[in-house]
């Protein structure tokens, strides 16, 4: 496949139903309420034949405030799953030195950390997630780790291996009848574009990209060719990263799913809907008087009659006390107890669906402070999630490292020995100082462990060469180091 043809539908018809498993997604994922009525305004009923909360665009009375309540348990998912993997950057590591000190600058100046965080979040709430490395010359002399969400994508698997990826966005136009897009087209060794003038339901007609000025500058860039840039390095400049497999509802297909793809919709939406009545509750049971109409004071003609509560000084009112039975107080009671139950067994199901313990979302006892491992302990369901997914991550992270550095050695660093990095995930949860001290001190009672051990404990992220200066430092200060007797010039 290549660029699109001419009028043909878009979004292409095999991608159809993923798009719109991701629009619902999305639409959790945003906590918008429009796009969640949107989303249920042709599927309103839940699975128990109940009416959804969200299937409706506005309030039930024309006027009336919308006083519906969502909670954004879904976005609290694709957070909590994006802290789990990248809170503590992976490292990357090569056995050449100088290509290592340049993958450094580049993931550090790039802030490839804070992309990994957001390529993590949107994945784990549409089911997966692009990696695309681009460059721009008069912008920065480097390669840049981008991001691409999957309802911006049509891919093309051979063996469930990625081998060629269109990606599109819609750019601004005042006409709602026409639709214009940018169409990027990723091949190994090659990115086609194109811009395209359509409808919302189909491509269009493709057109010269310097009829918009956002792919002007870009069509200046391309050359001859008009719409190829070849990249000079045999690699596809773009990868996939399934948030987690199999896709449940298309078994065979290489798409990830969604954290939500328990289903969980319509526990979220139940979520909401106990929240919405719970506050209910308190708008109710906020105190009335109810007073007799002998009670209220004229404002005069036309102004109405009204009731000052707030009044501390009344003359008697020609009103016979045993008449219309006084000032009544009108209070309902409140159902903390049975919505809050509800509601947190609600949650906790649907964070067990999606694949975490409940302690990671606050939820079960948060006492006293508890060392790393009991931590792991209790989240267990979170840390194989978390390792999971980590597998999925750790190929597409590393080719698209070493993508980078085989533009860089092709475009800006000529010098430079591209090598396909080793990736560590760190640690979600550290280690107590405290905790580890302790340890490290009765290992030393017992004589143990070494110096360079304990070092290599207390610093697990340093390189051979940072622990074996920092134990040298250590034994020189302590008085242990024993001089080499060669250096000394006393021979035995």
């Amino acid at each position: 496949m290549s660029l699109p043809d001419n009028n043909s539908p878009w979004p292409p018809l095999q991608m159809a139903p993923f798009y719109q498993e991701m629009r619902t997604d999305h639409a959790w994922y945003s906590g918008d309420r429009t796009l969640l009525a949107r989303v249920y305004q042709r599927d309103e009923q839940r699975e128990d034949g109940s009416r959804r909360l969200w299937s409706r665009l506005r309030a039930p009375v024309p006027g009336e405030r919308d006083r519906r309540m969502h909670i954004p348990l879904a976005a609290d998912i694709a957070h909590t799953s994006a802290a789990l993997l990248f809170s503590e950057p992976p490292t990357a590591t090569v056995t050449n030195s100088p290509t290592q000190q340049r993958l450094d600058k580049l993931i550090e100046a790039g802030g490839v950390a804070n992309t990994l965080l957001e390529a993590a979040e949107v994945g784990a709430a549409l089911g997966g997630v692009y990696l695309r490395v681009t460059w721009d010359r008069d912008l920065v002399a480097r390669p840049l780790l981008t991001v691409v969400h999957a309802h911006r994508a049509v891919p093309e698997f051979r063996f469930g291996i990625l081998a060629a990826v269109t990606f599109w966005h819609e750019l601004p136009c005042e006409d709602s009848g026409t639709v214009w897009r940018h169409v990027e087209r990723h091949e190994a060794g090659r990115i086609v574009h194109g811009l395209y003038q359509g409808t919302p339901d189909h491509v269009g007609i493709r057109v010269p990209l310097t009829e918009r000025p956002e792919t002007a500058p870009l069509a200046a860039s391309l050359g001859p060719a008009g719409d190829t840039i070849e990249t000079g390095i045999p690699a596809l400049t773009a990868a996939y990263v399934p948030n987690m497999k199999p896709h449940r509802l298309h078994l065979e297909s290489p798409h990830g799913r969604s954290d939500y793809a328990a289903p969980l919709y319509d526990m979220l939406d139940e979520i909401d809907e106990v929240w919405s009545s719970w506050m209910r509750d308190i708008r109710l049971a906020r105190a009335r008087l109810i007073v007799p109409d002998a009670y209220l004071r004229d404002r005069g003609p036309g102004r109405g009659a009204s009731f000052d509560a707030d009044r501390e000084i009344w003359q008697a009112l020609n009103v016979p006390p045993t008449e219309q039975g006084g000032i009544t107080l009108a209070q309902f009671a409140i159902r903390v107890d049975e919505h809050r139950q509800t509601s947190e067994a609600l949650t906790q199901q649907a964070v067990r669906s999606a694949g975490y313990s409940v302690q990671s979302f606050g939820l079960g006892d948060q006492g006293a402070a508890v060392t790393a491992t009991e931590v792991t302990a209790r989240e267990r369901r979170s840390m194989i999630t978390r390792d999971t997914k980590s597998r999925y991550w750790a190929p597409a992270l590393a080719d698209m490292l070493h993508v980078m550095l085989m533009l860089d050695q092709a475009l800006f660093t000529p010098g430079l020995a591209p090598e396909r990095p080793r990736l560590v995930f760190g640690d979600s949860v550290s280690e107590d100082p405290q905790s580890v001290a302790q340890t490290l001190s009765l290992l030393q009672q017992a004589q143990a462990v070494s110096v360079e051990t304990k070092v290599r404990i207390l610093h697990p992220d340093w390189d051979d060469t940072a622990v074996r200066e920092e134990t040298d430092r250590i034994l020189t200060e302590s008085g242990q180091a024993v001089p080499d007797p060669m250096q000394s010039g006393h021979l035995l």
